[in-house]
């Protein structure tokens, strides 16, 4: 008979627990200065800064190419909100005493291009299109939550309880942008894009 998943991951789980306990407050104590750990952390934030600035230039032109007036305003709140995740993300590197700097952002230079055929590749004026734009912005999104998530994980394990709720503020907004679009080609344009 197999083994379930939560039985399988039992022994991990506690081996996670009993390194957890052993190391107790000692992660913390060397977190005072730069550690190969921050250095890496600081070395994402510049990647996840770059990303949020490439966003920033490419919702427009997803708000120019949506239809939908309901999926055009929640292109449109969420490049305002990308412009707030900017802002905190150079609040971070500022509470780190780290200049502001970027690092090109691989992965989401690559789902923009994604997107960006999308767009070349439906009508325009259809709700086909919609519906690829929706799937791009939230290949976008899940690729920011990770981000935020994993970030925030090793802000907190660095002891820097600012930088985290900075991030995690950030994540909060991916989630819901993510579950809105859900909602949004649900409701409406996926079943709008199958009658076409």
């Amino acid at each position: 008979m197999a083994k379930t998943s939560s039985t399988s991951t039992g022994p991990v789980k506690k081996t996670i627990a009993k390194t957890a306990a052993a190391i107790g407050n000692a992660a913390y104590e060397n977190v005072v200065g730069d550690n190969p750990l921050k250095e890496f952390f600081c070395d994402q934030l510049k990647d996840i800064y770059w990303a949020e600035n490439h966003i920033k230039v490419a919702l427009p032109k997803m708000i120019k190419s949506a239809v939908s007036p309901v999926l055009q305003a929640a292109f449109q709140d969420h490049l305002k909100q990308t412009e707030g995740h900017i802002s905190r993300l150079e609040q971070a590197f500022e509470l780190l005493g780290k200049p502001v700097r970027a690092k090109k952002c691989q992965a989401i230079e690559g789902i923009v291009l994604e997107g960006e055929s999308i767009i070349a590749e439906t009508a325009p004026g259809t709700a086909v299109r919609d519906a690829g734009l929706i799937l791009a912005a939230q290949k976008v999104e899940h690729y920011e939550i990770a981000s935020y998530g994993g970030l925030s994980q090793l802000a907190n394990t660095l002891g820097l309880a600012d930088v985290v709720k900075l991030l995690e503020a950030t994540l909060a907004e991916e989630k819901e942008t993510d579950a809105l679009l859900s909602e949004i080609a649900e409701n409406s344009i996926n079943c709008e894009a199958a009658s076409e």
